[in-house]
């Protein structure tokens, strides 16, 4: 088995703007097409008349996709190459995303669901990889911080175009469709420039899930919290006391300060020998938000302001781990890896809404805030421990 490392040696100090356009290009426009599929998806099948139930059932077919697919993306890249693989990820992404426009019968909503859901895992994966291959060892941070804010962006846009085109017809869905396959120009362009993989990785998938423990920790938090406080979130302002509108604004400022802080984020990591310092700063900052949140409550600004800190260190867990997976691992190790890193934000994404529901059934209104404030203090043990007492280098 290799050891994690810190990269070779002789990696020069020059980012490869090819490829990260490439790899940047392929994950917005991810983010834009499921920015607008999700709310899109969701209103059609109400005017359906699909039940709550079964809509949710679908939706969850996402993070069943993306650890069903996590897990062979470094062997298709192995086989047939990182270029070639995320292209035909986004040809199948965009063929399936026009799909749903077609497919009638809700049953066949479930395998277009899995299919998008795990050609974009894909593209997650390996578009990561590519930007961890080719970023230089002491600008990695700030690279990073580039692709994150540039997601959050996607992400963001996606509502937007919803609210302008709405539901009806297939301009939506075509929209969708034709921001995945720009993607596939830039790719195609850097494709030579794009990492091989001449070996497979080493060992089994799931023990790269600990093999650097601090970063898939981290990201799985952010699944977590992420999926849990942005669905419950309007649920908990609103029993406390805000409007719908003014809990849709903090949601605002929440996201706000997720696209502003990651490049200082970033850029501060690559200034640090040890990022897990980084990483446990940032848990202890969103525990601390987290607990008083319920205190925050009588005032908007007061809550505004923990919120746009708040919604910076929980995205920053993942552009930080990310950096401190890349700075570990190279090669398939590092595919193999980021495979991982994907698949335990795929398990948070799932975990999080569920505990932070069911914490606020059986504590009340308080429930969101102690079950967030619970998963940071998690990680915070954890990571303060691998810090302190772990391995110096995992």
């Amino acid at each position: 088995m290799s050891s994690p490392h810190n990269g070779p040696p002789d990696h020069p100090e020059v980012i490869h703007w090819p490829s990260l356009v490439a790899a940047v290009s392929a994950i917005t426009a991810v983010g834009i097409a499921i920015g607008l599929g999700l709310p899109l998806l969701s209103i059609i099948l109400e005017k359906r008349g699909i039940s709550s139930t079964l809509i949710g059932l679908n939706s969850a077919m996402a993070g069943i996709a993306a650890m069903a697919a996590a897990p062979v993306t470094t062997w298709f890249a192995h086989r047939f190459g990182v270029a070639t693989t995320m292209i035909w990820a986004v040809l199948v992404s965009a063929l399936s995303a026009l799909g749903f426009y077609y497919a009638e019968a809700f049953w066949m909503w479930f395998p277009l669901r899995v299919a998008f859901h795990g050609a974009t895992t894909t593209l997650f994966v390996l578009s990561e990889f590519w930007i961890n291959a080719a970023s230089p060892p002491h600008r990695r941070g700030l690279v990073l911080g580039i692709y994150s804010t540039v997601l959050s962006l996607g992400f963001a846009t996606g509502p937007l175009i919803f609210s302008i085109v709405g539901s009806e017809g297939i301009l939506p869905f075509a929209i969708g469709a034709i921001a995945i396959l720009v993607a596939a120009i830039p790719i195609f362009i850097a494709r030579n420039e794009s990492p091989v993989l001449d070996e497979k990785p080493e060992l089994h998938f799931f023990r790269y899930v600990f093999l650097v423990p601090s970063a898939t920790a981290a990201v799985f938090i952010f699944g977590a919290v992420e999926a849990g406080g942005l669905s419950l979130f309007p649920i908990y302002a609103t029993r406390s006391g805000f409007t719908e509108s003014q809990a849709a604004l903090l949601l605002t400022i929440m996201g706000l300060g997720n696209v502003v802080f990651q490049i200082p984020l970033g850029m501060l990591s690559d200034r640090m020998k040890d990022r897990r310092k980084l990483l446990s700063l940032m848990a202890i900052i969103g525990l601390c938000g987290s607990l008083a949140l319920p205190w925050l409550a009588s005032s908007w600004l007061l809550m505004a302001a923990v919120l746009l800190f708040f919604g910076g260190c929980v995205a920053g867990l993942y552009t930080v781990g990310l950096s401190h997976l890349g700075s570990r691992l190279t090669g398939a190790d590092l595919a193999a890896a980021n495979a991982a890193f994907i698949f335990c934000y795929a398990v948070g994404t799932v975990a999080g809404p569920q505990a932070i529901g069911a914490a606020i059934d059986i504590s009340g209104n308080n429930g969101f805030a102690w079950a967030i404030a619970g998963f940071f203090g998690l990680y915070t043990v954890l990571s303060l421990g691998r810090t302190l007492f772990g391995p110096k280098r995992t």
